[in-house]
């Protein structure tokens, strides 16, 4: 434990699970961390759940994958060592790393404390640009990570920790839209599908005081759902059920993963409703213009958040003693969670124990 007084960039090798083809699985691995610089935290990683976004990028689903992948952006841990100019954190600090670890800080998004929208590239926290050692970045399936403290995030002492993890990305990815389009006591809120994010949706907008409506093609998802918060359950192919909420919803938190045909959900929507996608980045069906231009409706995309809200949801979370149903697993069983992920078999979050790792 070293607080340090001037730049050094000397690097150091930390174990970790990386893929390195689109067709292999996750196996050990050496990467190279910097040493701290004078705005960094070095933090040793606890905890790191495991995204579906993970996957996407070890199986190069997305066509942009840097190999070798190591995943993970829901990191949990302890500061082990800080900078000579950071005043935000201190050694022994439980702290989080989500999505981000950099972005330009100068343009208009940044400005605003919405770094996930850098128009200058935001700094992803494995795949992305490595500006201090070349390449790329790597992930959290790894024992450290060394972060510019201003990308560094303090997590509450007094919520599960473990379960904490998945809160860096499934939490923030859901919480953000609610924040942004002003979910408040007294709405009607429709959560689309049970999944990592839709059950963080629910937790989120009943604890904001919304009437939580789960909307599901699975019944026998309810009892679930309800035990989460919900104040109902909709099945989405029932035709009656979905008469019986037409024009009714305030908000919709649209959580399913793959292209869909939104259309039957905007009749749900009330005049100058919004359904918001927090889980489709690929080409939906073709939207149905007078399902909107009739009710002056709206259908808009969020992704994760800002630092700055990112703490907001991390705070809310420790008032309201909010965090994500995980199953815990070793680093050693990683190929076989990625799998079942895959099936939907988990609820509803995987997380790593990181001290699996040192026994590798």
């Amino acid at each position: 434990m070293l607080l340090l007084t001037k730049l050094n960039l000397v690097m150091s090798q930390v174990k970790a699970y990386a893929a390195l083809s689109n067709d292999a699985d996750l196996i050990p691995h050496k990467i190279e961390r910097r040493n701290t610089k004078e705005n960094d935290v070095k933090i040793e990683i606890d905890f790191c759940g495991v995204c579906h976004s993970d996957i996407h990028q070890v199986r190069n689903d997305w066509k942009n994958s840097k190999y070798p992948v190591v995943p993970g952006h829901e990191i949990i841990g302890r500061v082990t060592e800080i900078g000579s100019k950071v005043t935000k954190f201190k050694v022994g600090d439980l702290v989080g790393v989500g999505c981000l670890v950099d972005s330009c800080k100068e343009c208009n998004s940044c400005k605003e404390d919405l770094e996930q929208y850098c128009e200058n590239g935001a700094i992803l926290t494995y795949n992305g640009k490595d500006k201090d050692l070349g390449g790329h970045t790597f992930g959290g399936y790894s024992e450290q990570v060394t972060v510019r403290e201003d990308f560094v995030l303090k997590v509450p002492e007094n919520i599960d920790t473990k379960a904490a993890a998945p809160l860096l990305c499934a939490g923030i990815t859901t919480w953000s839209p609610l924040r942004e389009w002003n979910v408040k006591k007294g709405d009607k809120v429709g959560v689309i599908g049970l999944g990592g994010l839709g059950h963080m949706g629910i937790k989120f907008a009943h604890a904001l005081g919304a009437e939580v409506i789960m909307i599901t093609t699975s019944p026998e998802k309810a009892t679930d759902a309800k035990s989460l918060g919900a104040d109902d359950v909709l099945i989405s192919k029932d035709n009656t059920q979905m008469q019986e909420h037409t024009a009714s919803f305030d908000f919709l938190l649209n959580t399913i993963p793959v292209g869909h045909d939104i259309n039957p959900y905007l009749g749900l929507l009330k005049r100058d409703g919004t359904m918001v996608l927090v889980g489709a980045i690929e080409p939906i069906d073709p939207v149905h213009g007078g399902a909107l231009v009739m009710g002056r409706k709206r259908v808009a995309g969020s992704m994760i958040g800002g630092i700055k809200e990112t703490q907001e949801m991390l705070d809310f979370c420790g008032a309201h003693n909010i965090v994500s149903d995980v199953e815990m697993i070793d680093i050693q069983n990683i190929n076989t969670a990625f799998d079942r992920v895959v099936k939907s078999d988990v609820k509803y979050r995987f997380v790593i124990d990181m001290k699996s790792l040192k026994e590798v």
